[in-house]
Order: structure tokens, then sequence, then C-alpha cells
């Protein structure tokens, strides 16, 4: 089996990481993850607390495999969820949207791995030097917000420039994406829009079948003046940016109509004016199928690609 230091680190038995997508990582999702091997995460974003911590609760009564919890370190709720991932003896916390600096003493005593979601060779300092266990570098090619390179040239810039494993994500979708990640140098990968159309996870069918049926060109960064660009499927809502875009309103026109877009789609599935995120892979997959078969899939057609240059 395809294995790295990082499964050691997190106690995993595959070298996979499940996206902590927002609305959509829930405790069905991140324990079926865990269960078949990988390491599923919970998604804090701006859920209540008090929400997130039955998640918690509800995961560790569905597994006995390791777990974690993403925080957004720039959300209302993210000095809150610190504690209670302490509180709740999570082990694992992935982090977007900041510097968990602060929190990293709190989080060490706890025997928590922290595993920063990078951007850029800088930020990947930054964050190994703040105590970091492991990066994420995430390519342009994921669903969500997203940076401006690509994971073919961020990855192994950023295996250079740290000591600590590095973990590929951004249009890693079946096994040859997971080959190509280890050949840049990555220890593990992570992956979202794989795993949206999961058995288990429970976000709307028709978010699911809009994936399903997606092309390879089917997705579109929207919201680039914000300064926040999101990558998401192609709709009428991403028509409705572009047109706005092309008018140069004021930033506010757009938070106005983005607000609330996302649990839109994922929760009520309105695929036409919520907001579908969703990676470049998304041309790649097909159908639903659960998430050990999603894992044991990818890895066994890696090792195979692998196997064809020994």
């Amino acid at each position: 089996m395809l294995r790295s230091i990082f499964c050691n680190i997190v106690g995993i038995e595959y070298p996979i990481i499940q996206g902590g997508m927002a609305w959509i990582a829930d405790s069905s999702l991140a324990a079926a993850v865990s269960n078949a091997g990988g390491l599923g995460i919970i998604a804090g974003a701006n859920a209540p607390v008090d929400y997130i911590r039955n998640e918690i609760r509800k995961v560790k009564s569905l597994t006995d495999r390791p777990f974690g919890v993403n925080i957004m370190l720039l959300s209302d709720n993210a000095e809150e969820l610190a504690k209670v991932v302490c509180e709740e003896g999570v082990k694992v916390v992935t982090t977007g949207a900041g510097n968990p600096g602060k929190y990293m003493k709190m989080w060490k005593e706890h025997d928590i791995k922290v595993i920063p979601v990078v951007a850029s060779v800088a930020l990947a300092k930054r964050m190994e030097r703040s105590g970091a266990d492991a990066i994420v570098a995430e390519g342009y090619e994921a669903g969500g917000h997203v940076g401006e390179l690509t994971t073919m040239a961020l990855l192994p810039q950023v295996v250079d420039a740290v000591d600590i494993p590095v973990i590929g994500a951004g249009g890693i979708g079946d096994g040859r994406g997971v080959a190509a990640a280890f050949m840049l140098g990555a220890e593990g990968i992570q992956v979202g829009t794989r795993f949206l159309v999961a058995k288990e996870c429970t976000v709307h069918q028709n978010y699911k079948n809009k994936i399903i049926s997606a092309k390879d060109i089917d997705t579109v960064v929207s919201g680039r003046a914000t300064g926040h660009p999101v990558r998401v499927l192609k709709n009428k809502l991403t028509r409705q940016f572009k047109l706005l875009e092309k008018e140069c309103v004021p930033i506010e026109k757009y938070e106005e109509l983005g607000k609330g877009a996302l649990p839109k789609a994922a929760k009520e599935g309105d695929v036409d004016y919520g907001s579908v995120m969703a990676g470049q892979i998304a041309g790649l997959i097909d159908k639903e199928q659960s998430c050990r078969e999603i894992i044991e899939e990818m890895f066994s057609k890696a090792e195979e690609t692998i196997n064809r240059f020994k």
C-alpha cells in the first residue's frame, strides 16, 4: 500500500485528507472517510459552536479512528472553535484564512496536530515557523477559495521550502492525480470535489448531479473583485457575477449577491442561483461511490500508475 510519514503522524491508513468543505463536511462524511482509512474533517466555517461540538460527538459515536476539524481563522467563531477542539479531544485541526499562531501553544498542550492550508511558499514557511505539523499546498484547480498558483507549480516549490510533510491539493480526483502529487514530493493528498459525490455526503442530490454531469470546462472563478476568488460550477449566479464585474460595481454588490449562496446550493439544492463550489476535476467524476470505494480505487490506481515506471 502507498503509505508515507504523514500516515504515522496522524494515525491513518491511507495518506488522504478529506477537504473541510463549508456547509457540506459534516459528521456523516467525516466518519465515513475516517472509517475507510483516511482523515475525515468536519467543517467549522461560520457554523454555530454548539453545532460543531455536537458534530464532533457524532463522529466519535461513529468511528474510533482519527478525524479533524477545519477552522477558518477569519471566521467569527474561530476563537471559540479553537477552544472547543481542545475540550472535545480532537486530535487534528486544519486551518485556512489566517495564521493559527496564537492558538498553537494551546493546541500543542492538548496534543493536537495542526495542518494549515496554504496557497504560496511564503505562507508555507510562515506556518512552519508557527509550529505546524504538516502543510496542505492547495493549487488553483481546487474548488472553493483559491490562490493563483497551480498545484503542479506550487506543490514542488513548497516541498523544497519546508522541512515538514506537505500534502498536495487541488486537481486531484483519481489515482493518476495521487501518483502525480507523490512524484512532486507530497507525503499525502487532500481531496474535496470527489467526496462531494460520496454516498455518505449529505449535500443535496441536485449538487451531486451537477458535478456528475460537469464537463472539463464547466468551472469558473468568480468574485475576484472582492479579493476572495472562488471556483464554482457555471450557472445563472456566475453569469450575474460576471455582469457585475463588467460594470465595476462596488464590492458591497458582490457581497449582497453572494450572501447565503453556498447553503442555497448545498442544503436547498438550488444549483441555478446557489454557489456550487467544485474543482476542475469535476469533469472526471461520473458516479456516486462510498468513501471506502473512492479511497481504495484512488490508491490502487495510484500504485498501478507508479508501478508502470519501475
